[in-house]
């Protein structure tokens, strides 16, 4: 999927297309994540659509609850998805940064003088 240490670095063209197929990606996994939340809260808090998105979009950007949740399960269901959201929150940067971060340190190990060979 990336070019090894002895490659040489990708075109901005290919870059810029690579980090657009990763950017589909973070936009797939927040889409699902923000999608179960919704679900969860609309379900479990008996919360009306607009207002399980609210508490869905603020628990998966790390920001907390807006709605007070009175059942057990709805309870459950939030402490879960807030679980669920802090590893989903990484998850999301983490593949929306990889081909920037990757660049930036191939650049900086192939250098402009390297041959791609390593010294002997």
């Amino acid at each position: 999927m990336f070019e090894g240490k002895n490659d040489i670095v990708i075109s901005r063209r290919l870059f810029v297309r690579r980090q657009l197929r990763f950017t589909v990606y973070a936009t797939a996994i927040l889409s699902f994540s923000l999608a179960l939340g919704v679900v969860g809260y609309h379900f479990f808090g008996k919360l009306s659509w607009v207002d399980a998105f609210l508490d869905a979009s603020m628990i998966l950007t790390g920001m907390g609850p807006v709605s007070d949740l009175s059942s057990n399960g709805a309870k459950i269901f939030a402490a879960i998805y807030a679980l669920y959201s802090g590893l989903a929150f990484l998850s999301i940067i983490a593949v929306f940064m990889a081909p920037v971060i990757h660049r930036f340190v191939h650049i900086l190990h192939i250098g402009p003088d390297d041959d791609g060979q390593e010294e002997r």
